[in-house]
């Protein structure tokens, strides 16, 4: 039988300016999503879940992981686009250079890491990840824009942002088979694995 790899984005998180964004945690909202999705039993069968090491990543992942009987496999090369040269960015100015890493893959927007380096990090990750459990049901478990860039790969798509997860603050997911196949669909929130 084909396995079920799922790609699933952080939900919400609070934003503190003051604080480094890969430590930043999940709010509330985000919180209760995942226990929500924890305690539903949508993702019985699934044997690993392999997070980014960002706070946010492994605060999704943990509880996950917990309920499906398994630990969290970190992997810290699964981080989002490095945009440390920016660090915080008003929501207005962050949407505007988000746009202009998307638009201009093999440039650098304001000192971002180039989406088509974050692209080939995600994509390497990934690979390894699989390769090291060939058989079994996956989560992965990080962020939306690598996120974005892994979907435009496996989708044999230029990356765009029109692919992205969209507003709403994460907490989106997709399946796909393996690193050959296209995903079954775009991104969805992740209520729709038991709705």
């Amino acid at each position: 039988m084909p396995r079920t790899i799922r790609y699933l984005s952080h939900p919400q998180v609070i934003i503190d300016p003051q604080q480094d964004i890969p430590l930043w945690s999940l709010n509330e909202v985000g919180r209760a999503r995942v226990a929500a999705l924890a305690a539903s039993g949508a993702l019985a069968g699934t044997k690993h879940v392999i997070s980014s090491a960002e706070t946010k990543a492994v605060e999704t992942a943990t509880p996950l992981a917990a309920a499906l009987g398994c630990a969290v496999i970190l992997r810290d090369r699964m981080h989002e686009n490095d945009r440390s040269a920016t660090g915080f960015l008003p929501p207005e100015e962050f949407e505007a250079v988000a746009d202009q890493f998307f638009a201009n893959p093999d440039d650098s927007a304001r000192g971002w890491e180039p989406a088509a380096d974050a692209q080939r990090r995600i994509v390497s990750e990934a690979e390894a990840c699989l390769r090291a459990h060939p058989t079994d049901d996956i989560l992965f478990v990080a962020h939306g824009a690598v996120g974005t860039l892994l979907f435009c790969h496996l989708s044999k798509l230029a990356i765009r942002r029109a692919y992205d997860q969209g507003p709403g603050g994460g907490g989106c997911f997709y399946e796909f088979a393996d690193m050959h196949s296209r995903p079954k669909s775009g991104w969805q929130p992740m209520e729709r694995l038991y709705d």
